[in-house]
């Protein structure tokens, strides 16, 4: 089985990798060559930074036409900015138009917004509980309220409640922390860096045959 990790020179995408092959990927590929990402067994779609340069590394290598379809064809795991890009539309940048893979919008976390008594730092980074909303093959073995490590601006909101397998308070905002639709499940945490519940995770997407 290959997994292949989606390289548009955006996030820090070897430690992705090695935790892959930590819970017993056998073969891990870095890639943006169309035919290796075809060929692969499951996709993962990585990314950290602002969403109008994401959509940009996409074009500069070549994936903006079949990115797409790609991510329709097999199991998808997207991490942090790989989960905000599957929207309909996110607000940073202006505005910029995503994927439409999952509907729904991404915002931007209010100013002055208080959390735990103290006004909330923007971005939230660091440790946060996630609820499982809905059931779903990648949460196997996680228990439910589990904490995962986020480094974040701007919050997913899908509009179908369908597609909120995990959910997350940060100040007076509930957010899309886990959306899953079809053979799609993203995270706007980082699981490579979340212990042993985000090795759980990507354990359990090794096994997932994307139903």
């Amino acid at each position: 089985m290959t997994v292949a990790i989606i390289d548009y020179g955006m996030g820090n995408v070897r430690s992705v990798a090695r935790a892959l092959e930590h819970v017993g990927a056998m073969k891990v590929l870095i890639t943006d060559n169309l035919a290796e990402l075809r060929e692969a067994d499951r996709l993962v779609f990585p990314g950290q930074g602002a969403i109008a340069s994401c959509f940009s590394h996409i074009r500069d290598h070549g994936l903006a036409e079949e990115l797409g379809n790609l991510l329709r064809s097999k199991p998808v795991l997207g991490i942090c900015l790989g989960l905000q890009a599957l929207f309909d539309f996110s607000e940073e940048d202006g505005g910029v138009a995503g994927l439409g893979l999952i509907p729904g919008r991404v915002e931007r976390f209010p100013a002055g917004m208080i959390d735990g008594g103290e006004r909330a730092k923007i971005p939230q980074m660091g440790w946060n509980r996630v609820t499982q909303h809905s059931a779903h093959p990648l949460w196997h073995g996680i228990p439910d309220a589990a904490w995962f490590y986020f480094v974040h601006s701007y919050y997913a909101s899908a509009a179908d409640d369908n597609n909120r397998s995990g959910i997350c308070q940060y100040g007076d905002v509930e957010f899309t922390a886990a959306a899953a639709r079809e053979n799609i499940f993203a995270v706007q945490f980082h699981p490579e860096k979340s212990h042993r519940d985000g090795l759980q995770l990507l354990r359990n997407f090794l096994s997932w045959d994307g139903t």
